[in-house]
């Protein structure tokens, strides 16, 4: 008996020990994890691959009510709608589009010189073959089309902002009959509209830019057949950004090392946010603030910024880009960080401005672009996997606070702006998200 006694004393102590270690283990990793979290809290307060975190909900209204938001549109108008929902081109040349691709969205107005150069660009960029091109256009001016219509070298996709003022010459948000001007009084010059902070209306060729700009992000993200459940980063560019040959397979190794590398940025850009600046030509990867040339994020980014729709759609500023700076950016309530290579892979050339167009009289020509040169170090790859992450802090530019420029007072122009953000998210629709 003795023999089997001293078994079942050992057991009982063990029984009664095993609880406290396990208790004292679990202790010791629950403090290790808020240590880790307390000591990263000013930088990982949200990480940018967090898939469904922001519902659509808030924005879903009746179809009813929709409609009512939206002006009457032209026979223009709906021809070009309609042409929205044709599938790319050039399917027989490029059947298939590589896993995991990065969609381009090139986003344009009058400008063909330019995009001729951009176009050229992109023909010689590393990997083009491989992803789909989606082609938004403010407005539809024939020579520009021409120039889309003629690229052969991937899938590519048109879309047309069928609310572009472009395509009312007479009416809302065109010029309509009776439109208070400059700094008229609507009572005073029985004329309508709302003016700015500045005390001046609408300009119709101003306020496109951020209208087309909102409009082909809520398209793009939650519109198209091709992209709306596209879960990967989709990259975004203008007709006045020339594109280095190396640019597509630096930004799908950005985008692959940014989770690991730097979770708190939000999106990848493939040039500085200084325009001026082609990199500091160090051997590490670079975090600031987000730039407006060639700027890549996914699903779970433009989430964040599509709950904010309210506070895009109503701030007093026509550009897109200082309305996300001053306002929205601000309002995800820490630092909004991109990561990038230390040389540049896109770059902002040319002086004529967006809306410097195309008539003989009136046209802009410059060769800006005749100053990018492509070295032989921009035509492959060039960022390394095993590079640190050089962080700026602080950065000069557009920052919460300020008040913004103006040029986006009109009552139509903020309803407008609001009903881009309802399209896709009717009840009874098979909404995404």
């Amino acid at each position: 008996m003795a023999f089997y006694r001293k078994p079942r004393i050992k057991d009982a102590a063990l029984r009664r020990i095993l609880p406290v270690v396990l208790i004292t283990l679990l202790g010791i990793v629950l403090l290790t994890f808020l240590i880790r979290t307390v000591s990263f809290s000013h930088v990982m307060t949200w990480r940018s691959d967090e898939i469904g975190e922001i519902p659509y909900k808030n924005y879903t209204i009746s179809g009813s009510r929709l409609r009512t938001m939206f002006p009457k549109q032209t026979e223009l108008s709906i021809l070009l709608e309609n042409k929205n929902s044709l599938p790319p081109r050039n399917l027989d040349l490029f059947p298939n589009l590589a896993k995991d691709h990065i969609t381009i969205v090139l986003y344009v107005h009058n400008r063909p010189q330019y995009l001729q150069v951009v176009v050229k660009s992109l023909s010689s960029v590393e990997g083009i073959h491989e992803t789909l091109l989606i082609v938004s256009h403010d407005g539809y001016f024939q020579e520009m089309n021409k120039i889309v219509e003629g690229i052969r070298f991937c899938q590519v996709k048109q879309i047309f902002a069928p609310y572009s003022p472009h395509l009312f010459p007479d009416s809302f948000p065109g010029v309509s009959p009776g439109d208070c001007r400059d700094k008229e009084h609507p009572s005073t010059n029985k004329c309508k509209g709302n003016p700015d902070q500045y005390g001046n209306h609408r300009s119709p060729k101003i306020v496109s830019l951020k209208h087309h700009w909102w409009w082909m992000m809520n398209t793009v993200w939650d519109g198209l057949e091709e992209t709306q459940r596209h879960s990967g980063h989709i990259l975004f560019i203008e007709e006045d950004h020339f594109i280095f040959p190396n640019a597509y397979r630096n930004l799908q190794i950005l985008t692959e090392l940014k989770p690991q590398k730097c979770p708190y940025c939000y999106a990848a850009n493939l040039a500085p946010s200084d325009v001026n600046s082609r990199g500091e030509g160090w051997e590490t990867l670079i975090a600031e603030k987000i730039g407006n040339v060639g700027y890549a994020f996914n699903r779970t980014v433009w989430r964040k910024i599509y709950s904010k729709a309210r506070d895009f759609c109503l701030f007093d500023e026509y550009n897109w880009d200082i309305t996300m700076w001053a306002t929205v950016y601000p309002s995800f309530g820490s630092s909004v960080y991109t990561l990038r290579g230390p040389r540049t892979s896109a770059a902002h050339f040319g002086k004529c401005g967006l809306h410097q167009g195309q008539e003989k009289k009136s046209s802009c020509i410059d060769n800006g672009f005749m100053n990018i040169a492509v070295e032989e170090v921009d035509k492959t790859a060039n960022i390394k996997a095993e590079w640190g992450v050089h962080v700026y802090e602080r950065q000069s530019g557009y920052k919460a606070g300020f008040k913004g420029w103006g040029g986006w007072g009109d009552e139509r122009d903020r309803q407008l702006c609001l009903a881009f953000a309802h399209m896709y998210h009717v009840e009874g629709s098979n909404s995404p998200g």
